[in-house]
């Protein structure tokens, strides 16, 4: 029997519209937490060991004679760049795979972007990281964050998931179009340890490292000391560091690894926050309460354009802002994120400010306890640059390991200090990198033109500031040498101009000498009793750029 062919098509649209309803109704396990385990349960390789004899026990390595130390700053014409992320999915290129986009999402995730080298940001256009003509490489000063990891216990994207599997439990919910996913989607992440992209960073930083400094190494006259505190995430991103300056078969020989320790009651300038009551009170959570007027700023249309496509939950904007914290917390570990897809650029940007918000009012120069949180390193700094031993702890220096020789070298070439985002950020302050807070304090209102102070150019995962320092002639006039030193962070030359005795430099220049005179007054100058321990309240709007709260 032959139908019109206007009932066909009415017959078609029909049975379309059955096979797909406007709102599909989610699984019951939709937001449960998914873990795995490996090694398997029980699986050990103690059992079969003798099957499996070292290379020392086999033998028969063939030839291993060395090369010599490489040094490419100082012999290539230009300087390595950090660029790539493989093997993850950049959401940029995921989007467009033939042609980059001009916009790229993964650099608008604050501290949750993987580190890329980042150019001239900080001011210096002719500055570069390769060696300045005429200028030889002396020693070398490392502090670096931990590769990428999980997310912090009960944060925002487990209490997300919280919340979807509660409603899939309970009444049901139901997503579509571009939500459709959340159906049958389940949380795969854990809590605060390094995925495995973040293992990968510190390996990868470190070749480089070796690469660019290898040749100091021929300085030292016993096996280097390198420091990491006792969080797991701290001592894997270490150890994985070593294993790729040193080898793999090599590295276990090669250093001394000293683990502070990082918990209350332990001074450490690696991790200071706990010995200093500030950092742990409303003091410190201004960040977060800047951070969250500006999320229903900037997440308030966006709020309403994806409720359309859910049914059985009601989402506020703290659940938008997890579903974009998902994103990046997803492709560092998973390698690809659904959770990319559904924001704009704007709406990036606008989380890109909101972690900006929460690092300066939190951690950076509109804190009044971060510079003397970061003064403690500025002390070991000072101490490493003048081989002098501390002998005054009045901050957040350990006693014991600071003032002992052997945990506490100041004969290297080279030293590796390995940290957190949030310390790094005191440090800068602590520091006085001027440059960086130059057009604070920041709205919370609006995202200000010519931002200087990003979140992702400072912080990313495995951020890494260099200090190096330089042997360089005293003048254009003169062949006798002076020692200078510079500071590149994630490769960016910084200027030193808001340190004291240090004057404008194209290449970030500044006489170690005068830079230890700026660093003795800026020591001398942060209170660290007043600021970490009175009771005071941060005047609002906060007008504070340096760190420091005023009597």
């Amino acid at each position: 029997m032959a139908f019109p062919a206007h009932l066909l098509l009415a017959f078609c649209g029909a049975s379309l519209a059955l096979a797909s309803p406007l709102h599909q109704s989610a699984s019951t396990f939709a937001g449960a937490t998914s873990t795995a385990v490996f090694p398997p349960p029980g699986a050990t390789n103690t059992a079969v060991n003798t099957y499996f004899p070292g290379p020392e026990e086999v033998g028969h390595a063939g030839p291993t004679p060395t090369g010599d130390e490489p040094w490419v700053l100082e012999t290539a014409p230009v300087a390595p760049v950090k660029d790539d992320v493989y093997p993850l999915i950049n959401p940029a290129q995921a989007q467009a795979p033939v042609k980059k986009p001009a916009f790229d999402p993964m650099r608008s995730w604050g501290n949750l972007s993987p580190w890329f080298s980042v150019g001239d940001v900080f001011g210096l256009p002719g500055a570069s990281a390769t060696v300045p003509s005429g200028c030889e490489l002396t020693q070398v000063h490392l502090l670096h964050r931990h590769g990428a990891r999980y997310p912090t216990s009960g944060s925002g994207p487990s209490a997300f998931a919280t919340k979807l599997h509660a409603a899939a439990t309970g009444k049901g919910f139901s997503a579509s179009g571009p939500l459709e996913f959340l159906n049958t989607w389940t949380y795969k992440l854990g809590a605060e340890l390094l995925t495995p992209f973040g293992r990968q960073q510190l390996f990868d930083l470190s070749v480089a490292f070796r690469v660019k400094y290898g040749h100091l190494l021929n300085g030292f006259t016993d096996l280097p000391v390198f420091r990491t505190t006792s969080e797991a995430r701290m001592v894997d991103s270490a150890l994985h560091f070593a294993a790729g300056f040193f080898g793999v078969q090599q590295y276990q020989d090669s250093y001394h690894e000293l683990i502070t320790i990082e918990d209350n009651g332990f001074n450490n300038t690696l991790a200071p926050w706990s010995s200093c009551p500030n950092a742990l009170n409303e003091v410190s959570n201004i960040g977060y309460e800047a951070a969250a007027n500006w999320t229903e700023i900037y997440l308030k249309r966006t709020v309403s354009r994806l409720q359309k496509h859910l049914k059985g939950i009601k989402l506020d904007a703290s659940d938008v802002q997890a579903m974009q914290d998902l994103c990046a917390y997803e492709t560092v570990a998973l390698g690809y994120s659904t959770f990319c897809d559904l924001f704009t650029e704007e709406e990036w940007k606008g989380y890109e400010y909101n972690l900006d918000l929460q690092l300066w009012y939190s951690f950076g120069p509109g804190n009044p306890a971060s510079a003397a949180q970061g003064i403690g390193y500025v002390q070991e700094l000072v101490s490493r640059l003048t081989q002098t031993p501390l002998t005054e702890f009045a901050t957040n220096l350990n006693s014991t390991l600071d003032g002992n020789n052997i945990t506490f070298p100041l004969n290297q070439p080279i030293y590796v200090d390995a940290t957190h985002d949030t310390v790094i950020s005191t440090i800068l302050v602590a520091l006085n990198f001027t440059t960086m807070a130059a057009n604070g304090p920041l709205p919370v209102d609006h995202i200000p033109k010519h931002q200087t102070y990003t979140g992702q150019h400072i912080v990313p995962f495995a951020s890494n500031l260099v200090g190096q320092v330089l042997s360089c002639p005293a003048s254009h006039r003169s062949n006798d040498k002076k020692s200078f030193i510079r500071f590149l962070l994630n490769d960016g030359v910084v200027p030193l101009t808001g340190i004291s005795h240090c004057s404008e430099n194209k290449d970030g220049l500044c006489e170690t000498e005068n830079f230890i005179k700026g660093m003795q007054e800026r020591i001398a100058e942060v209170d660290y009793v007043y600021d970490c321990f009175a009771n005071y309240t941060v005047p609002w709007p906060d007008p504070i750029t340096d760190g420091r709260m005023r009597k």
